[in-house]
């Protein structure tokens, strides 16, 4: 491929409460929510986007929060963790700090090279914080709830669970241009551009677990970056040549995508670094106001009616509020 990715730009969940989704992910994790627009395929439930001060890719986790949606499955043909980046150290303030919001966290490994803590979010998705001591130069968005010497730097990486490897790991490295740089048991680790966190990608082989079924708690889709559109519309068109079943370009009004899955199942996005989260508010309100692109803005009324009222807290956007 001509075209290759510099590492993850977000990754889409499924939840329920829209409320209970904010407060976590603001005050139990420390994010920003930089974006409350829409899911533009269906307008009446919201679209949630969460990072760091401004929403720089490979910072995202994003949601679409349906209250009263099933739980779904985790496994086979998912991304089934999704893990943020966190200082050397800083593991055993989280599982405090967790405990007094009310959600247990356990740390899981320990090694040489990496610390992961295990925390699920209200509806029961997986998310890890992976302590290493390699530096990650990242800025932490500056949360009220959360120190900067311990806060979430970004994503650190993904793990993608499918039956057999072989398949997947060869579309990884052949059509995403990432390289393998380890390889411990049924688990591969990929990286690309720089290999920092945020560029990382573990892919778990399992025969015997059991199909994912995306509902509530679980990963919709994982995205990989692309600096400009000129740029994945190439992209777009070596995959297509290749044999893939790709998506023609779709406006997402903040950056734009194309999609396809991966053999193993999991539904994979390339989505552009432009054009940003404060083309429509500036950097210090992001996220306070319901944000619709323009060939929806007549259906605002209709929209507005709804939608489920949230309510942000104040260290989302501290000088506003003040």
């Amino acid at each position: 491929m001509t075209a290759t990715t510099q590492g993850l730009h977000h990754v889409t969940a499924i939840a329920g409460d829209p409320q209970k989704n904010i407060d976590f992910y603001i005050t139990g994790l420390g994010l920003r929510l930089v974006k409350k627009t829409v899911n533009f395929d269906d307008p009446g439930t919201y679209h949630l986007y969460y990072g760091d001060e401004s929403g720089r890719p490979g910072t995202l986790m994003t949601f679409f929060p349906w209250r009263g949606i099933q739980p779904g499955r985790i496994g086979a043909g998912q991304s089934t963790s999704t893990a943020f980046s966190v200082p050397a150290g800083s593991l055993g303030w989280w599982v405090d700090h967790f405990a007094s919001v009310g959600a247990e966290a356990r740390i899981t490994s320990t090694s040489s090279s990496e610390e992961r803590l295990l925390v699920h979010d209200p509806d029961g998705l997986q998310i890890e914080l992976v302590a290493t001591h390699e530096h990650d130069p990242r800025d932490p968005w500056d949360s009220a709830s959360i120190p900067a010497e311990h806060a979430i730097r970004g994503q650190h990486s993904s793990v993608l669970t499918v039956r057999d490897a072989e398949s997947t790991l060869a579309l990884m490295v052949n059509d995403l241009g990432m390289r393998v740089v380890e390889q411990e048991g049924n688990r591969t680790r990929l990286a690309a551009g720089d290999g920092l966190p945020g560029a990382l990608v573990d892919v778990h082989a399992s025969s015997l677990a059991p199909s994912g079924l995306t509902a509530g708690g679980t990963v919709h889709h994982i995205a990989f970056r692309v600096p400009d559109q000129a740029t994945q519309q190439q992209w777009r068109d070596e995959l297509a040549s290749r044999g893939h079943r790709v998506t023609e370009i779709l406006d997402r009004q903040y950056f734009t995508s194309i999609y396809f899955r991966e053999p193993g199942g999991v539904l994979f996005e390339i989505a552009t670094d432009t054009p940003g989260f404060d083309i429509d508010e500036p950097l210090l309100e992001l996220g306070r106001s319901l944000k619709l692109p323009p060939w929806l803005e007549p259906s605002r009324e209709a929209i507005e009616a709804r939608v489920i009222p949230v309510t942000l807290p104040e260290e989302n956007n501290p000088e506003v509020a003040a």
